[in-house]
């Protein structure tokens, strides 16, 4: 292990922030206003539960406010604390101006083991919280809209949007004071998977480039590419079962808190997923092999490794036995700034976090234009769509017809091109053109600058950038 200080997430942010900014020509005042956190609100509020009042503590922070709503999740974790909040804001300012979603950057959270609480108990704990940050407008449709992270889901945001609604009868836009609903509480299908479906995205961008690959010493497809999962938690489960179903990857290896999972011929996600549900981990699994030490599976042989839980994960003490080539990060600041520099100096190429995992605030962004145009994706057009493409295929059997040749086109292909879109597949097509754009804008800066080595110190440019125009747009 290096004799190093470890830097803190945040300070791996500031640190990543630095870097790109030194390659910019950004006057010392803009860059020190985009590097500052506007606010940071801490909660303190009590709940009599089980004969007694708790006290929880509870944050909500705002890093820029060049574009407004701000946006960010809350997590529920013992762990969370000011530093991590911000820093977490911070990557979501960058986040939301990469993939050009119209949100400054926030983040909340609770000091809180979701786990130990029962249902009703959550439920009035989250009702608090979110009563405490609506009355000071830290959840509002057009200021501050949160979002489902770790430990929170949509449970969670329906009973924040309930809140917010009891106190604000007359906000004819109320649902949209937060994202991640339930489809029957004002959600947008494709929202739950969004994260890991975003992930699923970047790579398969990724691999449209045989310059790229070569950078990351690979070739071909994700078709038969091995590929470890650190966390099978909402993101991790997404982007494994979408990469081995749809791409054909093989998932070799899963890590979770209990240890791990490896199986050179492949992991079932889906089975795997179903025994950590009802046996809270993956100990006892019957199939592949058992690894008690989970984080040693992070420096097994793969292709593309994914950590999608924790920050941290790869960090000084263990990045130089890290074998994969390509790592992806599914989770936010995974990769410490200690072991990024390890890492690039190794030749691995890393998708930053700042692109990789925005499919979440992609769709949310989605789910909250609904919620304010009032109408589901796809209600007004999609049999008119359907009905258009009847003409043509009417027209062309007809056609056939008159030449006398009576052929009929092959039934499959035309259920497939007479169905007009739903909501669901717009969603899809609406994440996969963000990532696409966003990848691209981001590989233009990797490869045109000279002074640009790595995908993440791209993204930093390419988004503080834009956080730049926004403020000079507003007369900063």
């Amino acid at each position: 292990m290096s004799s190093i200080k470890e830097p803190s997430f945040r300070e791996s942010v500031d640190l990543m922030f630095n870097r790109a900014v030194s390659l910019m020509d950004l006057p010392p005042g803009l860059e020190e206003k985009i590097r500052v956190c506007n606010a940071t609100y801490t909660v303190r509020f009590g709940v009599r539960l089980r004969g007694e009042i708790r006290t929880f503590t509870g944050y909500r922070s705002v890093h820029s406010e060049h574009m407004e709503p701000v946006k960010g999740g809350i997590r529920y974790a013992m762990g969370v604390n000011q530093d991590e909040v911000e820093a977490l804001a911070a990557l979501m300012t960058y986040k939301c101006a990469l993939v050009e979603a119209p949100f400054g950057g926030s983040k909340g959270g609770l000091c809180i083991d979701p786990r130990e609480y029962e249902e009703h108990e959550l439920e009035r704990i989250t009702r608090r919280f979110a009563y405490e940050l609506a009355k000071r407008d830290l959840i509002n449709p057009s200021q501050n809209v949160p979002a489902p992270d770790m430990g929170t889901g949509e449970r969670e945001m329906a009973w924040i949007a309930d809140q917010y609604q009891r106190m604000n009868t007359t906000d004819i836009n109320g649902k949209a004071c937060v994202t991640g609903k339930p489809l029957n509480a004002g959600g947008i299908s494709g929202r739950v998977e969004a994260t890991g479906r975003g992930v699923q995205y970047a790579l398969k961008e990724f691999f449209r480039y045989e310059e790229d690959k070569a950078m990351a010493r690979l070739s071909g497809t994700l078709d038969g590419k091995r590929v470890i999962v650190q966390g099978l938690g909402n993101v991790g489960y997404h982007a494994a079962k979408f990469l081995s179903e749809e791409d054909g990857s093989i998932i070799t290896g899963v890590i979770e808190r209990d240890g791990a999972i490896v199986d050179a011929k492949g992991v079932n996600v889906d089975e795997l997923r179903n025994w950590i549900m009802s046996h809270g981990g993956v100990k006892g699994y019957p199939h592949g092999t058992y690894v008690e030490d989970g984080s040693k599976v992070l420096e097994e042989e793969c292709d593309i490794l994914i950590p999608a839980a924790l920050e941290g994960v790869i960090n000084l003490s263990n990045a130089d036995r890290i074998k994969a080539p390509l790592i992806i990060e599914a989770a936010n600041g995974p990769v410490t700034a200690g072991a990024d520099e390890i890492l690039r100096d190794k030749g691995c190429v890393i998708i930053p976090d700042m692109y990789a995992n925005a499919g979440g605030v992609t769709v949310s962004y989605f789910e909250w234009v609904k919620n304010l145009s009032h109408i589901r994706f796809g209600r007004m057009q999609r049999r008119q769509e359907e009905a258009r493409h009847q003409l043509v295929v009417d027209q062309l059997e007809a056609l056939s017809d008159n030449l006398g040749n009576k052929w009929t086109l092959d039934p499959k292909f035309k259920e497939k091109y007479l169905r007009g879109a739903d909501e669901l597949e717009l969603v899809r097509s609406g994440l996969d053109d963000t990532m696409r754009i966003a990848y691209q804008s981001m590989r233009k800066v990797w490869h045109e600058r000279d002074d640009v080595k790595d995908l993440r110190t791209a993204a930093y440019l390419v988004s503080i950038d834009k956080v730049a125009a926004s403020y000079r747009a507003k007369g900063l």
